[in-house]
């Protein structure tokens, strides 16, 4: 990674740190003082989709604490050379939430592949965290005909932005206003379109691990023993409600609510996700 990283602008802002976790470093920002609450982004994403959340939360009593996954952001590449999936994350969170937090147990946040490596995670070590807000998370589909088609289409599109095809940048951005069409996300959508070709090999490396069996957590989120909150942005056309709805009710005591927006509630509609959370935090901590 280069100073001049156009990724760098979607990642975590400075004063940041980075810490040590299986084997790599991550970029992390916290801010605030109080219960803390991890935030983790989706695939060529990066700790700045949480700003305005960050912002309107920390008087609440809250350290939130924004991470970049590797090589995306501004944390280097793997350096375990291990390829981006929900599991690798969830390896990462094992190391990683004991550094942060120490003995406190945190409320994580997890959009998309970082609301599936926080549902794994959670699944491996319930007693160390307080409660889960998934928004849109991966995992929860069936890994049916159809999803393996998408997957392998999407594979492919990510390949040719890794051999940087002429045309990719153009359909990527063509791509991302379908992935987060709220005006809000505006200017985090141009700074993740600008990187597109910077993060093309790492979304390839994600949607081809998403056809992995141990990518699927319908099964195992039966079990889960920690209050959730799913936090839906309704006009998802990649992680549909639709698809996931069977595997979500199947969950002891989860709670959903329904949001605008295409990928990302917390980015796409924040005045109602800060109200759901707030909501649902007093309950867990009451």
């Amino acid at each position: 990674m280069t100073p001049t990283s156009l990724r760098n602008a979607i990642g975590v802002a400075h004063p940041m740190i980075l810490v040590r976790a299986s084997g790599t470093d991550l970029a992390v920002r916290g801010r605030g003082d109080g219960v803390p609450v991890i935030c983790l982004h989706a695939t060529g994403h990066g700790g700045r989709d949480y700003t305005a959340f960050v912002d309107s939360i920390i008087e609440y009593g809250f350290e939130v604490i924004c991470v970049d996954w590797p090589g995306q952001g501004a944390s280097p590449p793997d350096a375990s050379l291990k390829a981006a999936s929900a599991e690798r994350y969830a390896d990462l969170l094992e190391d990683l939430i004991p550094a942060l937090c120490g003995d406190e147990r945190p409320i994580l946040v997890g959009n998309s592949i970082g609301g599936a490596a926080a549902l794994s995670y959670a699944l491996r070590r319930p007693e160390t965290i307080q409660a889960l807000v998934l928004c849109n998370p991966g995992g929860l589909a069936p890994l049916d005909g159809l999803a393996k088609a998408v997957i392998a289409g999407m594979v492919a599109f990510f390949s040719a932005g890794e051999r940087r095809a002429k045309w990719f940048q153009r359909a990527f951005a063509a791509y991302y206003r379908l992935i987060l069409p709220a005006k809000p996300a505006a200017a985090q959508r141009a700074r993740i379109i600008a990187a597109g070709l910077e993060t093309a090999p790492v979304l390839k490396q994600a949607w081809h691990s998403f056809s992995n069996p141990d990518a699927d957590l319908r099964a195992r989120a039966e079990g889960l023993k920690v209050p959730v909150l799913f936090a839906w942005a309704k006009q998802d056309q990649i992680v549909a409600w639709s698809r996931s709805r069977r595997a979500v009710e199947a969950i002891p005591n989860a709670q959903v609510q329904m949001f605008r927006g295409g990928h990302a509630a917390f980015l796409e509609d924040p005045a109602a996700f800060k109200a759901a959370f707030l909501k649902f935090v007093q309950e867990v901590l009451s």
